[in-house]
């Protein structure tokens, strides 16, 4: 189509037209440009001042060298220098008697939160409600103690690992390379009957004599557990991995070996008492 001017306004079209719609060949408000060539300004003047241009591994650093991430870790430093006291004092104190001091009592809670959703929500759930393999901590049944001074050890050494010799530890064997497909079965029914879940209850008086010999020595000779070797209750309706006849098969025939970091290595001390003040108060606390 040929450009010409409309009719009416006497304006030059572009020559578009679509159902007798005309497209004016007005040019661009003047405010317009002047907007617009003042962003080319700023951002030419950005990619000089600020980080702007990526490279491989970094980006250009601006003449005034500037870097969030100094700014992120000056406010952390400043927010760590004003509580520096109270944190010392939270790190020296007695866990058991932190509730006899509120604004302490208060801080340790917040800051424990803050550094619950940090470390351990990933695996325990950021409500604590935990997961398969990773324990509820909102009720109160605990494999290695309740108290605030075992959730302190807990949290300090963790459970398992490589890297601290003082981690709390336990092994449960593979009965898969001890007892027989049949002794399993018959073992896995009595630990049922224990907790009241449906089972065999033929297989289950023969299980008796197969938990006494295997099993009693951990869990105990009624299956309540200890907290001394991290023997789950075998009585109550809270399962780890699970309570029903498959998944207690599994776990009696390949064993399991949940690994927990030891937290006293990553964080300050203070960091794992308000951590531990957190859990404990969470409900599930003994």
């Amino acid at each position: 189509m040929s450009k010409h001017d409309d009719e009416f306004e006497g304006v030059p079209t572009t020559g578009h037209e679509w159902d007798g719609i005309r497209e004016y060949d007005k040019p661009m408000p003047r405010w317009w440009l002047l907007t617009f060539y003042a962003t080319i300004i700023w951002a030419i003047g950005f990619t000089i001042l600020y980080p702007a241009w990526p490279r491989v591994l970094t980006a250009t650093p601006g003449v005034l060298k500037f870097s969030s991430r100094q700014v992120l870790q000056q406010e952390l430093d400043n927010a760590e220098a004003a509580n520096a006291v109270i944190n010392s004092e939270l790190a020296a104190a007695d866990l058991t008697k932190i509730g006899e001091t509120p604004e302490l009592q208060q801080y340790a809670i917040s800051k424990g939160a803050a550094v619950f959703r940090t470390w351990c929500a990933q695996c325990h759930g950021s409500g604590a409600q935990g997961a398969k393999g990773f324990p509820s901590l909102l009720d109160d049944d605990w494999l290695w103690g309740g108290t605030i001074q075992d959730i302190d050890y807990t949290v300090t050494h963790g459970i398992r690992n490589e890297t601290d010799p003082d981690a709390r530890f336990s092994q449960m064997p593979a009965f898969g390379e001890i007892l027989s497909g049949e002794e399993i079965d018959d073992v896995v029914n009595y630990v049922m009957s224990l907790s009241n879940e449906p089972h065999d209850a033929d297989k289950a008086k023969a299980g008796a004599t197969i938990f006494a010999d295997n099993c009693a020595s951990c869990h105990g000779e009624d299956g309540k557990g200890s907290h001394d070797v991290g023997a789950p209750n075998l009585t109550d309706a809270v399962w780890l991995y699970g309570g029903d006849h498959d998944t207690l098969v599994q776990t009696v025939t390949n064993a399991r070996f949940g690994v927990m970091p030891a937290w006293g290595q990553r964080l300050s001390k203070a960091d794992v008492a308000a951590a531990a003040t957190y859990v404990h108060q969470l409900g599930g606390g003994q």
